[in-house]
């Protein structure tokens, strides 16, 4: 297990992300429970500041920064939530931000970046994202990479330090893979904190990278088709693989339609508006159910509320689902 992130580390990033971030609310879902017949808790990362976990990796990366890393000026990719949360932590830390999204990113996203002063850069997806981003790395800037960085996921981690302190008895928990970052320090701190809990990744049909990895025995480029481009990474990292490979029981993968069900079904009876990267923990939630029997007690990850009412409402229709 070389390589895996220490949970002195994800104190470490606790203690400097405190006052930045939100601890976000850790509460008994009843609704989410009568659905899928175990009790669920859910852990509201929707809620957190940028409306996603990506506060908190962004916030401990900027933190950590050299004098002269932060005059360079910080540069990222992302397909939406890392990009909004970088825009807006690096605003508030007074530092200068440039952001490569792909032009199918949610317009939504780009407006929240823009809107909070970080220099947007667009692409045609998100393989020439990673590859603009690179060279402006290489032309001075200071990368903040959404998941290849062991001090973005110790941020992240933070997110089950908390769910450790928070939560009782679970379980089961389950986390959304995009590259890898969320799920690689929520399954360190509770292989730390909570080491009799399962951990179990879900990804959308489509976006693939981590379950393609496991299969092929390290992170190959996928295609990417997926509608949840905030899943979308062309690949996943050799140490979000290792972290996975080591403590997350399986990896599952669930249809994009879905995903948009469970949007619908939090909204419906969790009362929560997600976007579908947290939808597809719904259906992933049903076969970990069966799977672990009556004794089950599930823990959701909620990464993440960055959707319009417009977005939804086409995918419903799309899917047939109204």
């Amino acid at each position: 297990m070389n390589g895996i992130i220490g949970i002195s580390d994800i104190e470490a990033a606790a203690r400097i992300v405190a006052g930045h971030v939100v601890r976000t609310p850790t509460v008994p879902s009843p609704g989410l429970s009568e659905l899928l017949g175990a009790p669920v808790t859910v852990k509201l990362e929707l809620l957190q500041r940028t409306g996603s976990f990506k506060a908190r990796g962004a916030t401990a990366k900027l933190l950590s920064l050299s004098e002269a890393e932060r005059a360079a000026g910080v540069v990222a990719v992302s397909g939406g939530n890392h990009g909004i949360a970088l825009a807006v932590m690096a605003a508030a830390l007074d530092v200068k931000a440039t952001v490569v999204m792909p032009r199918t990113a949610p317009a939504r996203s780009i407006g929240l970046v823009e809107a909070a002063g970080a220099s947007v850069r667009l692409t045609d997806g998100m393989d020439s994202a990673f590859e603009l981003v690179m060279r402006l790395r290489d032309e001075g800037l200071t990368l903040v990479h959404p998941f290849d960085d062991p001090v973005v996921i110790a941020g992240q981690g933070t997110v089950g330090l908390e769910l450790a302190e928070d939560a009782d008895d679970l379980t089961d928990v389950i986390v959304s893979i995009g590259g890898g970052g969320l799920i690689a320090g929520v399954a360190a701190a509770l292989r730390a904190r909570r080491p009799e809990v399962r951990v179990w990744g879900v990804e959308t049909a489509g976006a693939q990278a981590m379950s393609e990895a496991l299969a092929a025995g390290g992170p190959l480029p996928v295609a990417v088709s997926s509608i949840v481009t905030t899943l979308s990474a062309p690949s996943v990292s050799r140490l979000t693989y290792d972290h996975v490979a080591a403590l997350v029981e399986e990896v599952l993968v669930v249809p994009d339609r879905e995903a948009v069900r469970g949007s619908l079904e939090f909204a419906e009876h969790a009362k929560v508006w997600t976007e579908p990267a947290a939808g597809c923990l719904l259906p992933a939630a049903r076969q970990v159910r069966e799977r672990a029997g009556a004794g089950a007690r599930i823990g959701l990850v909620v990464c993440g509320g960055n959707v319009t009412r417009q977005e939804i409402a086409e995918w419903t229709e799309r899917f047939g689902l109204g």
